[in-house]
């Protein structure tokens, strides 16, 4: 008798995205907010990619060799870059809309990336391994954290990297992220983020390592509403934040 592996997919979360497909690559759509942390999002994730695997950035291809995971690929945000910077490059998503739109702008862009629509269970299932899984602003939107990380340490080989960024829990994050962002900027469609399934920073370091991951690192993206742009922060975790961690 087969069983279908587990998932942590919500399905009501996954109709908000679809919903959402066909403007990813609008920079002043509704995924204006990603378009404008993405640079910081990349220096951060490049940055840790080439300490761990002693890259040297200012090479051509520095990537060149390693195989990187993007789970919540959405329409290639960060699925592009990689695969310039010389990594195989592997984009899935649970939405279904998604995956057309990230294959076109990757085509006319000339980029190979394997996209997919599955999930991380399935493919933790299937026994494929990753140098690097970027696992950024997902965990807040899964039914079970501690089984999607669970899912997402699988798919690291030994010495592999995962990258994850999400939202705090707090007043601040409710304001910002969901008060601010949602109904005074209207960067995103009401009802895009549950504040109760952010997740603070001591509660994702022992999801991560509850996973069988090491967290080494977290900083915070912390947005300037002056300069209009997002800055790394080694202090500031109180919105949004990121996290490297190492599989021993």
């Amino acid at each position: 008798m087969s069983h279908a592996p587990m998932t942590t997919v919500d399905p009501e979360e996954i109709r908000k995205f679809e919903a959402m497909a066909a403007e990813w690559w609008d920079p002043d759509g509704k995924f204006k907010p990603l378009h404008m942390l993405n640079p910081c999002r990349l220096d951060y994730i490049t940055t840790q990619i080439a300490e761990e695997f002693d890259r040297d950035l200012a090479q051509a291809q520095p990537f060149a060799g390693l195989r990187i995971l993007d789970i919540g690929c959405g329409g290639g945000l960060l699925c592009e870059p990689m695969a310039r910077l010389g990594a195989t490059v592997v984009g899935v998503d649970a939405a279904a809309r998604n995956i057309p739109v990230a294959q076109a702008h990757a085509a006319q862009s000339g980029l190979q990336i394997d996209y997919r629509h599955t999930t991380a269970e399935d493919m933790a299932a299937a026994g494929e391994q990753f140098d690097v899984v970027l696992n950024m602003e997902v965990v807040e939107h899964v039914a079970d954290p501690q089984a999607y990380l669970t899912a997402c340490a699988a798919l690291l080989r030994q010495g592999g990297l995962m990258i994850c960024s999400t939202i705090n829990r707090n007043p601040k994050s409710y304001m910002m992220a969901i008060i601010g962002a949602e109904h005074v900027m209207r960067w995103l469609p009401k009802g895009t983020h549950e504040w109760r399934k952010f997740i603070t920073p001591d509660e994702l370091f022992d999801l991560i390592a509850n996973a069988g991951l090491r967290p080494v690192d977290r900083q915070g993206f912390v947005f300037n509403p002056l300069s209009w742009q997002w800055r790394l922060s080694d202090r500031d975790l109180s919105v949004n934040y990121v996290t490297a961690s190492i599989k021993p």
